[in-house]
């Protein structure tokens, strides 16, 4: 009894719930249950009768059956999306997704596929979405269908060059039509102009077909026979070729500039702890890393189900922890050894060293994966050969937010104008009545909570662990110096400075040898100018 309920159910949705906007029910339903008895033959001129009879209304049986994941049921005839488990196969509706039920291994079976169904198939799925109504799903379509052209996707294609309004769409519809002239014209005006209509495409099926025009055979003679068609090629792909040489450039230049912005981050906090109090803070490293446990803790701990805005929560949490612990490191030890460097470098060393045990006793020495929220994720597509991943660009343009808003402290509040004091003549300014001891402690919680924004960022883009802090702690110091000790604006030039040449010198030398290169710039630029390129300006800069 229950399996002639849930035949007759399966039969009620598939009746009710079928969208058939495009086509007769009876005859589309005669079309669908004809799939269940039909050979591989018989399937193909279904699918096409299908396809004219239902539109775009067919789009999830023909994804579900390129996916081969179309299952029917042996007694009733109801296609399903199944999918296999344990215990069978749990049914879906095809057009609906509606809940089917669990069916024993015997009871379902599938319809098969070959190439050259799945070619009719693509083709099918590529002419629907022509007619869809987003203009980036008829792009994609346009672009899907450019490596299999024929008469029959060119003629739809010509078609739809009539009617299209969108530019974009109507400029891919085009070069596709243009490709299809140039592989299967005789007419060499026809495909000199398809050459023309192409010159400057950056597809890479424009770039294989134009290529094999150029191509030899093993006597040395050119393969394609018209010397104006060679030449018109070789004059396409060098303009095709100087299109992507410039696109690579920015995408080495964008690369540059992200690594630049982490750079930033990494040292804006040094650069404030290290100008003001002179201290050369080797547990900077780990004020970074805390602000990236901050930010695991609250994904994994406190907001597992809101991983979207977990990240906005972890800002200003990592900024009150890593501050935190920067003034009690401040208060407790680094009071007690101004004037002396050496004592400490040794003292905030060991203190890092204490941070990571802490740390690896509370969260294993194991890396930890913090999930990127989908609004980061993915990546702005240009073109063909350019794009810009999200989390990045997010991270510059943060970045660079940061460093204004540290900008406006530093000049627009009291605690900027007594950093600032301090740091140009700390004499004249305990003279004056300013509690030095206070805008250092103030100070090296600031640069701690900046650290810890800065391990907010680095979560996005490495595993976080114990020894994250290690791999930046260097860099942070060649940015300081090399921008100028204490100069926010010498930090934000050194960091992109260093950022992009490091990535442009990569393709060529590899990344070690860069690091290298760039290690032995910065020595024989700190001979030539030991203050950096924006030297601290103040009685206490000369001493």
């Amino acid at each position: 009894m229950r399996k002639i309920f849930r035949i007759g159910l399966s039969l009620l949705i598939f009746v009710v719930f079928s969208p058939l906007t495009r086509a007769d029910d009876a005859e589309v339903q005669a079309l669908l249950h004809s799939l269940t008895e039909a050979s591989l033959n018989e399937t193909a001129d279904i699918i096409t009768q299908l396809e004219e009879a239902g539109g775009d209304s067919m789009m999830p049986l023909f994804e579900t059956l390129l996916a081969g994941d179309l299952y029917y049921e042996k007694e009733s005839k109801q296609l399903m999306l199944a999918t296999k488990n344990d215990e069978g196969y749990s049914g879906a509706e095809v057009f609906t997704g509606a809940d089917l039920g669990q069916f024993e291994r015997g009871a379902v079976k599938k319809i098969r596929v070959n190439n050259a169904l799945r070619t009719q198939l693509r083709e099918a799925i590529a002419r629907i979405n022509l007619s869809a109504e987003s203009a980036q799903q008829r792009l994609h379509a346009v672009q899907t269908m450019l490596g299999e052209l024929d008469e029959s996707s060119a003629q739809l294609i010509q078609e739809r060059i009539a009617v299209e309004a969108d530019s974009d769409v109507l400029a891919a519809l085009r070069e596709a039509y243009a490709l299809y002239q140039l592989k299967s014209s005789a007419d060499d005006e026809q495909r000199l102009a398809a050459i023309a209509q192409l010159t400057g495409s950056l597809e890479p099926d424009v770039r294989v077909v134009l290529t094999q025009l150029l191509e030899t055979n093993g006597d040395g003679e050119f393969i394609e026979s018209s010397a104006p068609v060679r030449a018109a090629a070789a004059t396409a792909l060098k303009k095709i070729e100087s299109k992507i040489s410039f696109y690579s450039f920015l995408e080495q230049l964008f690369f540059g500039l992200s690594l630049g912005s982490v750079l930033l981050l990494a040292a804006i906090g040094l650069a404030i702890t290290f100008g003001v109090m002179g201290v050369i803070n080797m547990a900077h490293g780990e004020m970074m890393m805390l602000g990236a446990y901050t930010t695991f803790a609250i994904q994994e701990y406190i907001m597992p189900g809101a991983i979207g805005y977990s990240l906005l929560v972890a800002i200003p949490l990592a900024f009150l922890v890593s501050g935190s612990v920067g003034v009690v490191i401040e208060r407790t030890v680094i009071r007690f050894l101004h004037g002396r460097p050496l004592e400490t470098l040794l003292a905030t060393f060991g203190i890092s060293l204490i941070l990571q045990e802490v740390v690896k006793a509370i969260f294993t020495p194991l890396n930890r994966q913090v999930i990127t929220p989908q609004w980061m994720s993915g990546s702005l597509e240009i073109n063909s050969v350019f794009s810009i991943t999200y989390n990045r660009l997010y991270i510059l343009i943060f970045a660079l937010l940061l460093f204004f808003a540290l900008q406006l402290i530093m000049k627009k509040t009291s605690l900027g104008l007594n950093v600032r004091a301090v740091s140009q003549n700390r004499n004249m300014a305990k003279a004056i009545g300013i509690k030095t001891d206070r805008v250092d402690a103030l100070t090296f919680g600031l640069g701690s909570g900046i650290a810890g924004i800065a391990g907010v960022a680095l979560s996005q883009i490495t595993n976080v662990g114990p020894n994250l802090g290690q791999s930046y702690i260097i860099d942070s110091f060649m940015v300081v110096v090399f921008g100028g000790v204490g100069n926010l604006m010498g930090t934000l030039v050194g960091g992109f400075t260093l950022g992009v040449a490091n990535k442009f010198l990569e393709p060529a030398t590899g990344a070690v040898l860069a690091k290298i290169l760039i290690l032995v710039f910065i020595i024989l630029f700190i001979q030539k100018r030991p203050k950096g390129l924006f030297p601290q300006k103040g009685r206490a800069a000369n001493d």
